[in-house]
Order: structure tokens, then sequence, then C-alpha cells
């Protein structure tokens, strides 16, 4: 990425990607994800499959953000499909649920009919221009389903842009402090109904939709 300031008035421009552009643009977004989450370098080369396999699901859709004064690096990427049974996610968020005391009702409600966010990322160089929020209001625009389900790492008193991201747009608790199998940290699961609006959106330069 640039080291040059970003000006806090520059608005993203947005990018729908296919399933073939997405997979195409892995290796510039991976990087993304890495640095966002503060993960080892090399874990990209662990994920690359799981995105290129996520990108075939039924639902699936992805945005991309670029900044003006560089339109041709990406830095930030969000995507998502519609949540079923049979995914590991699905299954994970479904037992800590029922640990956390819900009903059988409850969880198959709650799971019955809903968009995954399975991935929300800036780069820490483009963060706090509501980048984040151009992208989720794009991802979630006109989505078929009833709610939206995410999971976060859990941080001390929600302090960090991702958490004030998601309370800003209406997210309530699903499940706090639960371990997914292969990673020791404790995540919240979080939800809302859809549609997602807010009074203002940021003005946005935006690419064609598909």
């Amino acid at each position: 990425m640039s080291t040059d300031p970003i000006p806090h008035d520059a608005a993203p421009i947005l990018l729908d990607l296919s399933p073939a552009e997405f997979r195409a643009r892995l290796p510039e977004m991976l990087p993304i994800y890495v640095a966002a989450m503060k993960y080892p370098r090399g874990t990209e080369y662990h994920r690359a499959p799981m995105w290129s396999e996520h990108a075939g699901r039924p639902g699936w859709r992805a945005v991309a953000a670029a900044l003006p004064h560089d339109p041709s690096t990406l830095v930030a990427i969000a995507y998502g499909y519609r949540g079923a049974p049979q995914q590991w996610w699905n299954q994970q968020v479904r037992t800590g649920m029922r640990h956390a005391g819900y009903s059988v009702e409850q969880i198959d409600a709650t799971l019955g009919d809903y968009f995954e966010l399975t991935e929300l990322h800036v780069h820490p160089d483009a963060q706090g221009h509501r980048i984040g929020e151009a992208l989720l209001l794009r991802l979630l625009d006109d989505r078929p389903e009833r709610a939206v389900l995410l999971s976060t790492p859990e941080v001390p008193g929600e302090d960090n842009r991702a958490w004030r991201l998601y309370r800003r747009l209406g997210f309530r608790d699903v499940v706090r402090g639960f371990v997914f199998t292969g990673d020791a940290r404790p995540f919240a699961v979080l939800g809302r109904e859809l549609p997602l609006t807010i009074e203002t959106r940021p003005p946005l330069e935006t690419g064609p939709r598909r």
C-alpha cells in the first residue's frame, strides 16, 4: 500500500467481484486479511483454498474497496453467502447457542434464514475512513435473507473499530465468549435483521453492479 496520508474525505471506490475475479485477486486480498487480523505472515496460504471454495457457495457475494488516489490497489474486502446447516460455521454457532441456553426452537429460528458475513477486513493503513461501513452497506444491499450473522474476536470494552461499526449498525449479541474449533481466542457472534439501513449513507464512488 502507498504510505501517503489518506484524505479524510476520500470516498472509497467499491468493486463488486465475480467469483472468477475474486479468485484471481486472492493474492491481493489475503494480505489485507492477515494485516487486519494480526495473523502471522503465511496464514494467507492456508486460507486461500477455503476462500476460493466459499466463492462457489449459494448466495455468495463479495465487494472490495480501493481509494481514489490509488484505484488499482485494494485496501478492503468483504464477502459472505447464504448460511446452511451443513456448513462448519453454522454447526459451530449452533453448538455455541445450545451451550448458551437457547432452545431448539430459538436456534432453528436464528439459523433458519441468514446471510453469513464471513469476512470484512480493512487494511490497518486505510482504517478510520468508514470504508468498512461502505462495504457492509453494499454487500448487504437487497439481500433476500431475513437476517445477517457474523463472528468477531472479543476485545475489552468492545473497544475497536470493528465493534463500533457493528454496534452503530444495530448488531446485537447472539453468543458471547465462544471459542471456535481451531482458534483459542474467544469470539462474539452478532446478528441483526435485514434489510440493513442507516439514516445517512456515506458518499460512494462505485463500480458497475453485476
